[in-house]
């Protein structure tokens, strides 16, 4: 049990979920401005920013991801140790792609299971 100053009591927070200490504001505002900038479709249409809830194909997410991946690798290989302004872009482009694909493959093993639990 905890007690603020003021008198006030709360649960320990041992076992509590701590968002705000697994997540980086810096990293996760730069995934927003990524998807963000990828509602433009290639016919100039803007999709809704959770049109991917839809539904994407595992297979899809997993060529996806590794396709970013090896961009990722190929980007790290050439920039050590220091990047260029053009090569950071790229790298933060292509991790916010690995985390897009990773988060999508994710929510769709977690949708399954909600359905399965469901039934």
């Amino acid at each position: 049990m905890r007690t603020f100053d003021s008198g006030a009591t709360r649960d320990d927070e041992d076992s509590k979920l701590d968002y705000e200490g697994y997540l980086s504001p810096l990293a996760f505002q730069r995934y927003a401005e990524y998807m963000h900038k990828h509602r433009v479709q290639s016919n100039g249409k803007i999709r809704d920013s959770d049109n991917w809830q839809k539904g994407i194909p595992l297979d899809a997410y997993v060529k996806s991801l590794w396709r970013h991946l090896i961009e990722v690798w190929t980007l790290h290989r050439k920039s050590i140790p220091f990047f260029d302004e053009m090569d950071e872009l790229s790298q933060e482009e292509a991790l916010c792609a690995v985390i897009f694909n990773a988060f999508g493959y994710l929510h769709e093993i977690k949708k399954a299971q909600e359905e399965r639990n469901e039934n």
